[in-house]
């Protein structure tokens, strides 16, 4: 199932944000030798996730992570603005309506509807908060995963070469994405509707997650 939890919330979830920041680091550290700070806990934790984004998660029937994305507004501090404005002709890019996703993280041993299911809950949370784009910023190896799963961003700019090469990606957010997103992971778009309604209308925590 699909949660979405500030960061100031995660407190209240403590298995699933520390399977969460430990996968951050297999996947990013381990697996793509990013540059990245890995704590004494084992979690990939960065200065954006000290500024309370908004992390959509997928939670396995046993309570761990099994997928994630981190959402802020582009109105904000943001690393595209930050880091990777040479990609973007040095323009900043900020706006109500568009909003920036990073750390797109699968589990080990995710399961193949997973990260169509995560984009979807994406495009859910922009629909019901009136966004237009989301951009970010991927790898071209990770081109293929949104070409197999039909939800290609606009490359508003590259640098380097081949696999390595690192870009802006800029997504439309529309009903007709959600829904197509939500057939190919076989999670309905009324099973969307009610995670969103439940995590932005209800305090939860691990117990009552657990009852779910």
């Amino acid at each position: 199932m699909i949660h979405y939890i500030y960061a100031d919330q995660l407190k209240n979830f403590p298995v699933l944000a520390d399977s969460m920041f430990k996968d951050r680091a297999y996947q990013f550290k381990d697996r793509h030798n990013w540059d990245v700070n890995v704590n004494e806990n084992g979690h990939e934790i960065d200065q954006y996730d000290a500024m309370n984004p908004l992390y959509v998660i997928w939670q396995n029937e046993d309570g761990t992570h099994g997928g994630s994305i981190r959402i802020m507004p582009t109105v904000g501090q943001i690393m595209t603005n930050d880091y990777f404005s040479h990609l973007t002709d040095g323009v900043k890019i900020s706006s109500p309506v568009i909003w920036e996703c990073t750390r797109f993280c699968l589990a080990p041993g995710a399961g193949p509807n997973v990260a169509a299911a995560l984009l979807a809950a994406g495009l859910e949370l922009g629909i019901r908060f009136g966004l237009d784009q989301a951009i970010g910023v991927i790898y071209t190896r990770t081109h293929a995963i949104y070409r197999r799963i039909g939800w290609v961003p606009e490359i508003i700019g590259t640098d380097g070469d081949d696999r390595e090469a690192i870009s802006i990606g800029v997504w439309d957010i529309s009903t007709e994405a959600r829904d197509e997103l939500c057939r190919k992971s076989g999670i309905s778009a009324d099973d969307m509707a009610y995670w969103f309604d439940a995590s932005f209308n209800a305090n939860f925590n691990d117990e009552s997650l657990a009852a779910a």
